[in-house]
This record gives C-alpha cells, sequence and structure tokens, in this order.
C-alpha cells in the first residue's frame, strides 16, 4: 500500500513549478523556508534533479560559518549536490540587503546556465505579504502592489505558488527533523522589511484577522488584471512596436470601440500617449507601458 504524500508536498506538486523533468537549483540560505523547500523538492523530483546553491556573505564571523556547516549537512541528508559560493562586502556596496541579494540571484544565474536548470527562491506567502507592505510604503504606483511573481523566466517561487506561509515551513522542518538557522539580521529592526514584520502586519491583523488572507487575494486579483491590460496593449500595438505612430497611440487614448476591453485600459495609456508620466511613478509601469512610454517621447 503505497503512503499519501504529505499535504504541503501534494500542494507545491500542483503547481507545476516542480516537475523533475527539469534540473532545479534551491537558493539554500540555511533557514527554515529554504531548508524546507529544499526538502519539498527532492520528494517530487527526486536528489538527482535537485542541486542546492548556498553563498556565504562572511558578514557574520563565525555565525557564517556555521550556517554553511548546516546546509552541508542537510545536503549530505537528502543525498543532493550543494554548491557553495564564498563572498566578501566591498566598502562600496552600498545597501547591505540589495548587494547580498544581488550578488545570491547572479550566482544563481551562473549555476543554472550549467545545465539549464530552474532556480527556485523559497519566498513564501508571509513573504509576499510584507514585501506588499513594504512597497506601498515605499514605492508609489500598480507595481508596489503586484508583489513577487509564482515565476518569471527560469524563476521560480514554489512555496509562495502554493501559498505556503512561514508558519508552515517551520511545522514542517519541526515535523520532519529538519534543522534550520536563524540569521539575527530578521529580528534586527534597524531593517525596515524587520519592522513591518513584527510591527505592522500585527498592525492589520489587529483590524481584521483576515488581513493577510485579503492582501494574498487583492495581490492576485491586480496581478490577473495586470496581465490582461498588458496583453491588450500588446495586441494593439502589433507585432511591431518598433514602429508604433502617434496616430495608433491617439486612437487607443480615444477608447476605440475595436478593443472588447475598451472600458478598462483607457485611461492609462492616455496618459503614457502624452509622453509625461511622473518621474516618480514611471516604476509602476509594466515592460510594454516603459516601452509605449519610451517610443512617445522619442
Amino acid at each position: 500500500m503505497t503512503t499519501p504524500e504529505p499535504e504541503l508536498v501534494g500542494r507545491v506538486r500542483a503547481t507545476g513549478l516542480i516537475d523533475g523533468a527539469r534540473p532545479l537549483v534551491v537558493m539554500l540560505s540555511g533557514g527554515r523556508d529554504s531548508v524546507c523547500l529544499l526538502d519539498v523538492a527532492v520528494r517530487i523530483a527526486g536528489a538527482d534533479q535537485v542541486r542546492a546553491l548556498h553563498v556565504n556573505y562572511g558578514l557574520r564571523d563565525a555565525e557564517s560559518d556555521e550556517d554553511e556547516h548546516s546546509c552541508v549537512a542537510l545536503c549530505e541528508q537528502l543525498g543532493v549536490r550543494l554548491v557553495v559560493e564564498w563572498t566578501r562586502r566591498p566598502d562600496d556596496a552600498g545597501n547591505l540587503q540589495a548587494w547580498a541579494r544581488d550578488v545570491r540571484y547572479a550566482a544563481g544565474v551562473r549555476e543554472c546556465a550549467k545545465d539549464g536548470a530552474l532556480l527556485a527562491a523559497a519566498h513564501t506567502q508571509s513573504d509576499q505579504i510584507e514585501t506588499v507592505l513594504y512597497r506601498l510604503a515605499t514605492s508609489p504606483g500598480r507595481q508596489a502592489l503586484l508583489g513577487m511573481p509564482a515565476s518569471s523566466g527560469s524563476l521560480v517561487r514554489p512555496l509562495l505558488a502554493a501559498g505556503v506561509t512561514r508558519e508552515e515551513t517551520t511545522a514542517w522542518c519541526r515535523k520532519h527533523g529538519r534543522q534550520w538557522r536563524d540569521d539575527r539580521s530578521n529580528v534586527d529592526a534597524n531593517f525596515a522589511r524587520v519592522r513591518v514584520r513584527e510591527e505592522l502586519v500585527p498592525a492589520f491583523l489587529a483590524v481584521d484577522p483576515r488581513a493577510e488572507a485579503n492582501i494574498v487575494r487583492t495581490v492576485g486579483l491586480l496581478r490577473d488584471e495586470a496581465e490582461a491590460l498588458d496583453a491588450v496593449v500588446a495586441e494593439l500595438l502589433g507585432p511591431r512596436r518598433d514602429r508604433i505612430g502617434q496616430e495608433r497611440l491617439a486612437g487607443f487614448r480615444r477608447g476605440s470601440q475595436d478593443s472588447c476591453c475598451a472600458g478598462s485600459p483607457r485611461r492609462r495609456p492616455a496618459r503614457i500617449a502624452r509622453g509625461r508620466p511622473a518621474a516618480s511613478t514611471r516604476s509602476w509601469l509594466s515592460p510594454m507601458e516603459r516601452s509605449m512610454s519610451a517610443m512617445v517621447r522619442g
């Protein structure tokens, strides 16, 4: 008799982001989320198709080495290969977290290029909520509310796609005896993301216990609307977008009835057609919209 797989594994498998048909590189920090993701990925795709990538930034002296040793031990338990990259922060690196993120993803891209693997990040639904609230406070415009995509090119976020929370990754690791490491920067209130997690999220929950679910639902709806808008814009511009003329854009601005969705996307393309979006709001434009804006201004 076959033992049914754990419910969390089934949810991640159902996303289709891990299927075993393509190699997978899991970015492994040693924290509970990435430990959970690696364990689940091996259960779905098999140890031969999965490998882990750990970046030792050397930022916390002995603790950084202990994080690495923990990752080595986990990968030995799971029978997967571990790739470790060592780096040190240059004096002119600027924002610490941004630098670490850039280094991490650059290492992931290099590793995946070796065999066309997918790169898996261990972001959860909890991270999505914190990301949206942080961006809402710091970045005006639509992009702030779209959060992180479940997949983008070769980058996949299986736990996020499956709606897995940080509480669930903690429970998974405890249930299956997987040790993890806690990064003390995750509780350092000097970092804005920590203040969002420790102060802002609880404040939202105090207003309504459904706050987290409502935020996630809103992100999903806005992403659907953004995809529909981008598709309409792409269709109206046609395959030769580099030769689009002012006349066609002007027709779109008037709300041409040729489009089945003429009622909803009318206002934003009209503003783009004028070619004067405020500098502080250009970040929320989609790639297609930025292309439109650049062509008109040129």
